[in-house]
């Protein structure tokens, strides 16, 4: 029986980058991995795109409507196997898309390696993540280092025109209407919080 893999972390720990090198590891042992993102994820539009600067076009970019389970069923049709669907920035992904992920995993014996956001800029968790942290079988933390290079980065903090804000939407993508993202520790993320409560007072 296949597996539902979660591997999060903090923006900047190389997600992406090591999301393309699982499904280049599949391809160069002979399986077949599709590669997913969800569609609202719009930097590099049809593209998985890594900060080092390698990308790899997805093989469907899913809606909020999208069945997992209805687009496998199709792909089965035209290729004999699937060994591994590999599935980035899943926090955008609906609670029923990841429970279909789930589903396919056990009754279809295909590994989904998921790979995305625990939380948004405000320590709120994303539905896709929340319901990934319930159910996935294996959980793994990805690390990258704060910017006070002291503690680990948990947290992340939205930027706009560089400046740190804790309001808006939950979900803006980077480099979109001057949005920026970095990551930090808990201690600085309660630090810039303070600084930017205590500017609008």
């Amino acid at each position: 029986m296949a597996k539902l893999y979660y591997r999060y972390s903090a923006m900047n720990a190389g997600k992406s980058t090591i999301a393309m090198q699982v499904a280049h590891n599949y391809e160069e042992q002979g399986g077949i991995a599709l590669v997913w993102k969800p569609k609202i994820d719009t930097k590099g539009e049809d593209k998985i795109v890594s900060r080092i600067g390698i990308e790899r076009k997805v093989d469907y970019l899913l809606s909020e409507e999208s069945s997992p389970i209805q687009i496998i069923k199709k792909e089965l049709e035209i290729k004999n196997r699937i060994d591994a669907i590999i599935v980035d920035e899943t926090q955008f992904l609906n609670e029923n898309q990841i429970n279909e992920l789930y589903y396919i995993s056990k009754k279809m014996n295909i590994a989904i390696l998921c790979f995305g956001l625990r939380c948004d800029f405000t320590m709120t968790p994303f539905p896709g993540s929340a319901r990934l942290l319930a159910i996935a079988d294996s959980i793994e933390e990805l690390k990258t280092l704060c910017e006070c290079k002291k503690r680990k980065a948990t947290q992340n903090l939205r930027l706009i025109d560089g400046i740190p804000t804790f309001e808006g939407e939950q979900v803006a993508i980077d480099g979109e209407h001057n949005i920026t993202y970095k990551s930090v520790c808990g201690e600085c993320y309660i630090n810039y919080y303070l600084d930017w409560k205590n500017n609008k007072e």
